[in-house]
């Protein structure tokens, strides 16, 4: 299975998404639209070793809400990243049994490959 979980008004996201086409049989879910389900989630975390890895401490609900001074365990990721999708950190990749998250160039080359 090849997915790509995504915001489409993000710009990083676009260009990402522009980096890795071809897309053929690549399954596209815009996260806005589309939210991320529990099963989805647990998916994600299983494959990527907590929920953690991939909470976006850039989200500015994270500052806003006054995260930044707070210890969160891994059921406050996984609820936060549930509950509103900016705490994800994007966009995700999944290719079969691996993950590639956030936007880092090396993570980004290393999904392009996956797919390729």
């Amino acid at each position: 299975m090849k997915k790509i979980y995504h915001l489409g008004s993000c710009s990083t996201c676009q260009r990402i998404l522009k980096e890795l086409e071809p897309l053929d049989g690549v399954q596209l879910q815009e996260i806005k639209s589309e939210a991320i389900t529990p099963e989805q989630l647990e998916q994600m975390a299983a494959l990527s070793g907590s929920y953690e890895s991939l909470f976006s401490r850039r989200a500015m609900l994270f500052r806003q809400r006054g995260l930044h001074e707070k210890e969160l365990s891994e059921k406050d990721y996984k609820e936060l990243i549930l509950e509103h999708y900016t705490f994800l950190k994007r966009p995700v990749v999944l290719v079969g049994d691996k993950i590639f998250v956030g936007n880092a160039k090396k993570t980004v080359e290393a999904a392009k490959e996956a797919l390729h």
